[in-house]
């Protein structure tokens, strides 16, 4: 074995010990870098005639490919070598079933929603959607709540931006603007008959939605759910109230035995008024009287308001708040759970 062969036979044996890139860099240097033993040998041929220059020189040359063909080749193999380890360490498991997405699910006060709207529906009621933000006149001004009441004040009410000093607007403390709203449409859809002095059909309407007052603790929220009621006619009295009420409870509840109070109180848009207590027959709320909603006949000022005779035609109104009906329920003592956004307690209703 002449020099040349047992030189590239050294460098493979130097490249072949070397175990990552930087060992066979390395390894490199001493056969081919700047001062490596190739460009050594390339150097002497300066000394050597022409003739011989070719020759030697060409010979040279075939070691140095020889010596870099073991280079590439063994950068290859370490480099195999650390895809193959690679993949051992990040490798899938394609038999294994893949992670489904969860399933979504509606809120609870949504569910509650969704079945007062499904209850009312089935007894004639339609459902009505207005503004969150309202007018002074729409919000109190309608609803006979003059204006000194304490529920005007800023420390009750989030007025905002736009209307006027005199009818400034805000955002709704209740959805009882709806009776107004939804009653002068109503009268004008049907003015001819009423025109003609003949009767116009019924209002009957349930107006759900998203309220705001200044309060917040663990059963109020400055955000909160009502759905107010409407029924008015001819001939409606507040024997239709007690019994549309009462039916609409114990559907809710799944209870024939669930027991209603109507409490005297008052309201500035109802007279005579009434507070509605439930009480449960069994379970950890029975015995006990709970709040659920107020009510009574829609006065007369509201009904002139509606554009209406209150001579001829006379109603009920009642308003609930479905967070507290959701609350009860499910038996969540705290409000401000339904709020916060908590997959874990959101998905015990799913």
């Amino acid at each position: 074995m002449n020099e040349l062969d047992a030189l590239v036979e050294s460098a493979a044996q130097g490249f072949a010990q070397a175990t990552t890139p930087a060992d066979l860099e390395n390894a490199k240097a001493v056969y081919l870098g700047k001062s490596g033993r190739i460009t050594e040998l390339m150097k002497g041929l300066a000394a050597l005639p022409v003739e011989e220059k070719k020759t030697r020189g060409a010979i040279i040359n075939q070691a140095k490919q020889a010596i870099e063909a073991a280079l590439n080749a063994r950068r290859q193999a370490l480099a195999d070598a650390e895809l193959e380890a690679q993949l051992k360490a990040e490798a899938l498991d394609v038999s294994l079933p893949g992670r489904r997405l969860g399933q979504g699910g509606l809120h609870p006060v949504s569910l509650t929603l969704e079945r007062i709207e499904g209850i009312f529906g089935s007894m004639g009621f339609d459902v009505a959607q207005g503004p969150e933000i309202e007018s002074d006149w729409f919000n109190f001004t309608a609803l006979n709540t003059p204006e000194d009441h304490p529920a005007r004040s800023m420390h009750d009410t989030f007025y905002v931006e736009g209307g006027t000093q005199a009818a400034p607007n805000l955002l709704r403390t209740h959805t009882s603007p709806m009776q107004i709203r939804h009653a002068v449409q109503h009268v004008r859809r049907y003015q001819a008959l009423l025109d003609a002095g003949e009767p116009m059909p019924e209002i009957r309407v349930i107006a759900p939605g998203r309220t705001y007052r200044v309060d917040s603790d663990a059963t109020h929220s400055p955000m909160f759910h009502q759905c107010e009621g409407l029924w008015i006619g001819a001939n409606v009295s507040f024997k239709d109230l007690k019994v549309v009420f009462t039916d609409f409870c114990r559907t809710f509840f799944e209870s024939d035995d669930l027991v209603l109070r109507f409490r005297p109180s008052f309201f500035p848009f109802t007279e005579p008024s009434a507070e509605i207590d439930i009480q449960f027959p069994s379970g950890p709320l029975a015995g006990r009287w709970l709040e659920v909603a107020g009510s009574g006949q829609v006065h007369p000022n509201v009904v002139r308001n509606m554009g209406l005779d209150p001579e001829k035609y006379i109603g009920f109104a009642f308003g609930m708040g479905p967070d507290r009906l959701t609350m009860l329920r499910y038996g969540v003592n705290d409000l401000r759970l339904f709020f916060d956004g908590d997959v874990r307690f959101l998905s015990q209703f799913q």
